[in-house]
């Protein structure tokens, strides 16, 4: 029996006991909340530190614009150093953006009114800073006067980007000129085209009902969507070599011109017969039976992966707004969609972005990097305050097979359809060119698409040119031209 000192130590430790069981949750909650709160301030600190000036630079941020009240938005200028946007302020704080080149870079540096675009978007973040020196900065201040805001200094070539837009003189149709080693974009065109200097008379337009079918505002080097034509006969070549690794080189397929492939007629051009001919011939000449010919033999289902290797029916590494392109053949696709796939005709559709990006992969050697727009950003005073720097997106095609292709390309532009524009210039150029019917009327979009100096690759170009029978110009009229100033400058 216990005495009454033991019993009442027996109250004291159930007693005891009972406190600490419900006191047990009450702990596990507090040091709960505790983790939470550390992993809070610990984010913050990570965010302020790595995350926030990128948060704050994202262009879908519409609280950016309220830097504009204290800072004269910065200009936008050229890697070799033409200023393509600028701003003025008057007494009353009023902001003006003007673009000292009117239509020439009108899709690619956007506008600043009724909305933002291009670059004027991509950039507006950067532009609405101010690290101009910090007697300047409270002297403004204390004047009531906005600062100046930084520079935006692109990879855009001044000189190339007005080859380029020149080239296309009155035609619609689009150009992409990028470096395939670093990814930075040297041209970009798109016509037809506007002045953003007159954003109140072209929106009035747009409300018209004639200006509400407009395009003015589609930037084709990004969202076009057009037919490939014989362009896409390097992707067919591809999956073709990847199928018969051993013994492509033996391919052989008579020309008449004219054949039939699952009850679809396929012509060549002008119904041109060429004869005996090789798998580099087949390319060389653009032989559309030739192809067809080898179309009919693919895995369809192989074909869609090397299609989409190529960043086909894929989003591409790109920031700004472009369209996804779409190739629809897969394994279960019939025999009669295969003849016209294949010579890029079909229900297939590319951007000249992707195309320029799939003839970057072959020219650095099967690696694509990431094409890009801004270099880097200046104060007003010319210091540089952030560099953005090239990046890999990954490997599109092995070393060997980016090799051969360029081999095969080249034999376009020695004797193939595009000798009569190549044969004798200072530098070399390996490509391809293309033609690519959108009606049964026989209307046509030109396409050149390659790059130039295969041994050392140092620009790719893809080009459509619209309605090329009309305008009387073609794609590859237009990438000479540009590879003419290239290495007049170079």
């Amino acid at each position: 029996m216990q005495s009454p000192e033991e019993k009442l130590l027996a109250r004291e430790i159930e007693r005891e006991e009972n406190n600490r069981l419900k006191n047990k949750p009450v702990i596990v909650i507090t040091y709960f909340m505790m983790a939470v709160f550390m992993c809070l301030i610990g984010y913050i600190i990570y965010f302020m530190q790595f995350q926030a000036e990128t948060t704050i630079a994202n262009s879908r941020n519409v609280r950016q614009d309220s830097f504009a009240d204290t800072v004269e938005r910065g200009e936008i200028v050229t890697s070799d150093g033409e200023v393509i946007a600028n701003s003025t302020t008057d007494e009353e704080g009023n902001t003006t953006r003007h673009y000292p080149h009117a239509n020439m870079f009108a899709h690619t540096v956007g506008y600043d009114s009724y909305g933002k675009s291009g670059l004027e978007l991509a950039g507006n973040f950067y532009m609405l800073r101010s690290h101009v020196n910090i007697f300047e900065q409270v002297t403004k201040q204390m004047a009531g006067e906005k600062n100046r805001g930084d520079t935006l200094v692109t990879t855009l070539n001044y000189k190339l980007q007005s080859a380029a837009y020149e080239a296309l003189g009155s035609a619609k149709g689009a150009v992409v000129v990028m470096e395939t080693s670093t990814g930075k974009i040297l041209a970009m065109v798109s016509k037809p085209d506007f002045d953003a200097n007159d954003m109140d008379g072209l929106w009035e337009y747009l409300q018209t009902e004639e200006g509400s079918k407009s395009t003015l505002l589609l930037n084709r080097a990004t969202q076009g969507l057009y037919a490939p034509g014989s362009t896409f006969k390097v992707v067919t070549l591809l999956e073709y070599m990847r199928e018969h690794p051993a013994d492509h080189d033996d391919y052989s397929y008579t020309c008449d011109g004219i054949d039939d492939f699952a009850n679809i007629e396929i012509h060549c051009y002008n119904s041109m017969s060429h004869g005996q001919e090789t798998l580099k011939d087949s390319l060389a000449y653009s032989c559309n039976c030739s192809f067809a010919n080898i179309g009919m033999t693919l895995d369809r289902e192989s074909y869609r992966k090397t299609a989409e290797a190529l960043l086909l029916n894929k989003p591409l590494p790109y920031d700004g707004v472009y369209s996804k392109s779409s190739f629809e053949i897969s394994g279960s696709s019939d025999d009669i969609e295969m003849p016209q796939t294949v010579i890029g005709q079909g229900n297939t559709q590319i951007t000249p972005l992707n195309n320029v990006l799939i003839m970057a992969a072959i020219a650095n050697g099967g690696e694509l990097m990431r094409p890009y727009l801004i270099d880097h950003i200046e104060s007003a005073g010319g210091m540089t305050v952030k560099t953005f720097k090239p990046k890999a997106y990954g490997e599109c095609m092995t070393s060997a097979e980016a090799a051969e292709l360029t081999e095969y390309m080249r034999a376009v532009a020695d004797y193939g359809t595009a000798a009569a524009y190549f044969n004798g210039t200072p530098y070399d150029v390996v490509g391809k060119t293309g033609t690519a019917e959108y009606d049964n009327e026989g209307n046509c979009n030109a396409w050149f698409v390659g790059f130039s100096h295969p041994e050392d690759p140092d620009i790719a170009v893809a080009v459509v040119v619209e309605d090329t029978d009309q305008v009387g110009i073609t794609g590859t009229d237009v990438a000479k031209r540009i590879f003419d100033v290239y290495y007049s400058e170079n």
